[in-house]
């Protein structure tokens, strides 16, 4: 086909539609040619995906038949032809390297370049590299999208990956036509407005773990301060109120005190923000007013506040594995042993004490197996393969069920050591009666929710019903 005939077809065409007539070659029915500036492991895999949803694709590069290994089906061209055979432009170069793309300006003029770059650290440039190119190329239609997204996202879709396409961008048409391809892709898309967001959406890539922060936090908190209670406890005591060295104590002993009771309350924070709203919606009558930010930001970390925990229960099933090949405990057992056998006398079997440790164990591997169970299912490859009600039937109602074995698990532990004297140190309680003050509350307020005149307006409420609903002409009392 003459450059002519090209021409023409680009007139006739939408700028965001063209269909594919490459080099010499006729195009299947009904497919659209994207342009794809760069080679790399992006635009590689960008290409692939497009092929794979129904596109035709053609590579622009400065070096057409030696660029490498490309997508079966796609087309490599010169950076000229491929800028002028298609509407949408993929830009998969760094920015320091947009230079050539000054001298394509009459051929990227009304088209679309979707900018997908980022940056190494953030404000590493006075302007957004998106604004950059629209500076340069100020006839084209620059939309950011896809930074967001990895190489590995792309290849392999969205059902294993991130779902979510940010885009902003000036040209309402320029983000409706990055939105189709998008959507085609099989990715969700979300308009962040105009081309000034483009910092943004490009800082975003930048962030160390941002939902992350709040649930490390605490749990730094958290291990730190009962690290310290227990040194004070049983370590320090020890020395000033006994003169024994039991400092080895504290990288087994101690750190698996630490470890089950942040897990436990951790774990414990994961539901009681759902507690919360439910009396704040029973307390304000309504669903349709806004929980505070500090509920809403707990709220959304939640599923990390949980797999936090499990760590957590992970090195505590860990240590107490590891606790029959101590030397401490085995020299105390044999000890034990000898002393019995020079004193000639038996240990009488304690019914009460094997019931005990029997249930003692056995709600410490129930609770643990439906943790697990939990975190499993917090994976996106296998929350995705459930419907919502599977979803929230494990996350919730199994979820407050594993907080009911964990904390029964701590009550056996205690037993009744709580009505020792011994046990209170430095007049300090101990430290597995400070982990099950979050859980038992939990637990009760939950039990609350659960009574049938409270559940009752509860699911009222949030079926839509309102306390002062105009279509009931006298106050209702919400709790009837």
């Amino acid at each position: 086909m003459s450059a002519d005939r090209q021409g023409d077809v680009s007139k006739e065409s939408k700028p965001e539609s063209v269909l594919l007539r490459p080099l010499g070659t006729a195009a299947a029915p009904g497919q659209e040619l994207v342009c794809v500036f760069g080679t790399g492991d992006m635009g590689r895999s960008l290409g692939l995906r497009l092929l794979q949803s129904g596109y035709a694709v053609v590579y622009g590069s400065r070096r057409p038949h030696s660029c490498g290994p490309l997508p079966q089906g796609a087309q490599p061209t010169g950076h000229e032809e491929a800028a002028r055979s298609a509407a949408l432009v993929f830009i998969c170069v760094h920015r320091e390297h947009y230079d050539f793309l000054e001298t394509l300006a009459p051929q990227l003029k009304k088209k679309v370049l979707v900018d997908v770059s980022n940056n190494l650290k953030k404000n590493l440039y006075p302007e957004a590299n998106a604004e950059y190119l629209q500076r340069l190329i100020p006839g084209a239609h620059v939309v950011k999208a896809f930074n967001t997204l990895s190489a590995w996202a792309l290849q392999n879709g969205p059902s294993d990956a991130n779902r979510q396409v940010y885009l902003c961008g000036n040209s309402d048409e320029g983000k409706q036509a990055v939105a189709e391809v998008a959507t085609k892709l099989g990715f969700t898309v979300l308009d962040k407005g105009s081309l000034s967001a483009a910092r943004e959406l490009e800082d975003f890539p930048l962030q160390l773990f941002p939902e992350w922060r709040m649930p490390l936090r605490v749990a730094v908190g958290l291990t730190a301060s009962f690290f310290f209670y227990l040194l004070i406890r049983d370590i320090i005591y020890a020395y000033v109120d006994q003169g024994k060295d039991v400092s080895f104590r504290i990288m087994v002993s101690l750190a698996n005190k630490v470890f089950p009771i942040v897990s436990l309350i951790m774990l414990s924070l994961c539901y009681v923000p759902g507690v919360i709203a439910a009396f704040l919606q029973l307390y304000r009558g309504t669903k349709y007013r806004r929980f505070p930010d500090w509920l809403d930001r707990w709220m959304l970390c939640r599923k990390q506040l949980g797999l936090v925990a499990l760590a957590f229960a992970f090195l505590h099933v860990l240590y107490t594995l590891i606790i029959p090949i101590r030397y401490y405990v085995r020299f105390r057992l044999s000890a034990s042993t000898i002393s019995q056998i020079k004193e000639n006398r038996t240990s009488v079997f304690d019914t009460t004490l094997a019931w005990r440790a029997d249930s003692y164990y056995s709600m410490g591997i129930l609770g643990f197996g439906l943790f697990l169970l939990l975190g499993i299912t917090s994976l996106p490859s296998v929350s995705n393969a459930l419907s919502w009600r599977e979803f929230s039937f494990v996350q919730s109602k199994l979820g407050y069920l594993t907080v009911f074995f964990c904390t029964f698990h701590t009550y056996l532990y205690g037993w009744d050591r709580f009505l020792q004297p011994y046990g209170y140190k430095w007049y300090t309680p101990p430290a597995y009666l400070l982990s099950l003050v979050v859980p038992s509350l939990l637990i009760v307020l939950k039990l609350l929710l659960l009574l049938p005149c409270v559940n009752r307006s509860l699911m009222r409420i949030r079926q839509g019903w309102e306390r002062n609903d105009a279509e009931d002409g006298s106050a209702r009392v919400l709790l009837t």
